[in-house]
């Protein structure tokens, strides 16, 4: 069997660890976020560059 406190201590590592994880992947969005160009007046960023009409198929659909 296993001792409770050596558990609880892995455990709170874990967790630990994971809010690193998170606090260095919001850190790493910011700094994407704050190089990211900014849009044109009146262009949704999502649709920016989108060519209305029929798309090349994708290239894991020519296989």
């Amino acid at each position: 069997m296993s001792n409770p406190s050596v558990n609880k201590r892995q455990k709170e590592r874990q967790r630990q660890e994971r809010q690193r994880e998170k606090s260095a992947k919001r850190e790493e969005r910011k700094r994407e976020k704050d190089a990211r160009p900014d849009a044109k007046p009146g262009e949704d960023p999502d649709i920016a560059g989108i060519v209305p009409g029929p798309q090349a198929p994708p290239d894991w659909a020519i296989e």
